[in-house]
């Protein structure tokens, strides 16, 4: 298996992988059962960067049981090298999901977030760490969450530090009691992206893009907020970029955000953001390279909605959409 490029160095996710449990049915409603997807947000993150040639490192839990070799073969058959802790129920965590007519997703969880520190440093250790990500639930779940922000405080500085606060109202129900945590890690962080959605819940009755501005002022070098179909808002300091979506047929939205922030990721590691340099590279792109970075992200994330599941492109499929799209 093939790793990141020493010109560049290892690009590092931290965070759950599970099985997407979804109803199967065809055109007619007929009950056909159930269809067992290997997903979770930080991992589908990693495929994204797996497929668009970046070969991350994951580290993630998962038990030796059936579920947990499915999700190891989805991993690394693109390219992701998983760092693996046994959680300690002993079972492989696993998500019920229920599709609305419009394909949108909710999730009820079975979820175990119990990383330890020494798995996480003994990869650390070994040292250039190009970029860092976590996001989800692995960054507000005790006891596992406490890892997770002591390596993205160790990591700030040194590597492109990129958070994703994908909030999951069904396993931490109370906002009050995390939203301390996530705005600590949104200190922390050099890129931080959040759907609309996110952002209204943890700060509700309030406009979306007025969090963003808060949160881009007091740590991040940039915020992206992602709004579905309407596109993406980049905001960094005084700029603020819009992005159109890619009109598409949408089979369900399961790990399209995730799609969009590790093709952002791609995107910037393309550019030269990456490393201790990440944040004076990040605030020297001009407004037209950021508006090309957050495309490429649109259109992996369309390419993702187009199909069943979280199934991020490679990239000969966004270069493709890219060609067309210029034709």
């Amino acid at each position: 298996m093939s790793g990141p490029g020493p010109s560049v160095g290892a690009v590092l996710v931290i965070g759950e992988t599970l099985i997407d449990v979804l109803p199967a049915s065809r055109g007619d409603g007929a009950d056909l059962g159930v269809r067992e997807l290997p997903g979770g947000s930080p991992a589908n993150v990693a495929v994204t960067l797996g497929r668009l040639g970046r070969g991350p490192v994951l580290v993630t839990t998962l038990a030796d049981d059936a579920r947990g070799a499915t999700a190891r073969d989805w991993l690394e058959a693109s390219d992701v090298t998983v760092v693996a802790q046994p959680p300690a129920t002993g079972r492989t965590s696993a998500a019920a999901v229920r599709l609305a007519a419009d394909g949108s997703a909710t999730y009820d969880f079975d979820l175990t977030w119990d990383l330890s520190p020494e798995i996480l440093a003994g990869v650390i250790a070994a040292g250039g760490i190009a970029v860092l990500h976590a996001g989800s639930v692995a960054t507000v779940l005790d006891p596992g969450a406490d890892t997770v922000e002591a390596a993205l405080h160790g990591a700030r500085g040194r590597s492109l530090v990129t958070f994703d606060p994908n909030a999951r109202p069904a396993v931490t129900p109370h906002v009050a009691r995390v939203l301390p945590r996530v705005e600590r890690l949104v200190g922390l962080s050099d890129v931080v992206k959040a759907s609309t959605e996110d952002l209204a819940w943890y700060h509700p009755g309030v406009d979306p893009m007025e969090v963003a501005r808060a949160w881009a002022a007091s740590g991040p070098v940039l915020v992206v907020v992602t709004r579905g179909a309407d596109g993406s808002v980049f905001v960094r300091g005084d700029d603020v970029v819009t992005v159109p979506g890619r009109p598409v047929t949408v089979a369900d939205t399961i790990g399209a955000g995730d799609t969009f922030m590790g093709a952002l990721i791609d995107a910037l590691v393309d550019l030269g953001v990456h490393g201790p340099t990440a944040r004076g590279a990040l605030a020297a792109l001009g407004r037209e390279e950021l508006r090309r970075v957050g495309s490429r992200a649109a259109s992996a994330a369309a390419i993702t909605v187009s199909r069943p599941g979280a199934d991020p492109p490679t990239s000969a499929e966004l270069d493709a959409m890219a060609r067309a799209a210029t034709g």
